[in-house]
């Protein structure tokens, strides 16, 4: 057998290959595809963030807010509108500058006929009873069902003014017919589309807030603070004029 044997002052190349230089799009490409995760968790951090900062300090306060308790949200096209006229109504009650009237929806059946969410349902009534507990929530409201809304809160005050008692059940004193206010029933809302985001209904705004109540939380602390006598002015504006419901209702 023939043995092929190197010779031992063989030389070899033994320079290894130079590293491959990549270009800045290539870098950036490895870069982004392992942080890329990193990178959107960190992007949407910042996001909740800024969305809390604004809401804390960069978003104009409402000089007056107006709550509506209906079984559903109101059409989107009348509350724009509704809001809108009642700018028109009020004052810069805080100085800023601006008139902002706001509207707070609580979408909440009270006679258990929602379609919604049990746990939607909780939530919303849990931020109404906050709203309630405090001294610059929601002293008007309009409301789709005055004798639930009163019968789950008792937080309403006569027309007059005065307290009923912690047990009354003469809600129907305690409110206006929406289409018994010719403020309220006089204000141009023009027409809406779409009841919910899952259909084109159209129709009068006005139609739909007709047998609308509104009515106004008590203050029932030692005192009526700055807030609710400017809210008792703005109630006193919206409700010129108005006719109470008549016997036979109040009876009812």
């Amino acid at each position: 057998m023939a043995w092929v044997t190197k010779s031992s002052t063989e030389e070899y190349n033994q320079t290894p290959e130079p590293p491959k230089q990549y270009t800045r799009r290539e870098k950036a490409g490895n870069w982004w595809h392992y942080n890329r995760i990193v990178v959107i968790i960190v992007v949407v951090v910042l996001a909740i963030l800024a969305g809390i900062l604004y809401d804390m300090f960069g978003r104009p306060e409402p000089d007056y807010t107006i709550g509506w308790v209906g079984d559903i949200d109101l059409p989107e096209d009348t509350a724009q509108a509704l809001t809108d006229q009642l700018t028109a109504l009020c004052d810069d009650r805080n100085g800023d500058g601006q008139v902002l009237v706001e509207l707070a929806q609580f979408p909440y059946n009270f006679r258990g006929e929602s379609t919604a969410d049990a746990s939607y349902q909780m939530a919303v009534i849990t931020r109404l009873e906050g709203d309630l507990g405090t001294d610059d929530g929601c002293y008007i409201f309009l409301l789709q069902d005055p004798e639930g809304f009163e019968n789950h809160t008792r937080v309403l005050q006569y027309l007059d003014g005065t307290l009923p008692a912690e047990d009354a059940e003469d809600w129907q004193n305690m409110v206006y017919r929406w289409s018994d206010c010719p403020v309220l029933a006089g204000l141009d809302l023009g027409d809406y589309t779409g009841v919910t985001t899952m259909d084109d209904v159209s129709g009068s705004s006005q139609d739909y807030l007709a047998n609308v109540y509104i009515a106004r939380r008590a203050n029932r602390q030692d005192g009526a603070n700055d807030y609710y006598n400017a809210c008792d002015v703005l109630w006193q504006t919206l409700t010129e004029g108005a006719v109470p419901l008549s016997a036979d209702e109040t009876d009812g």
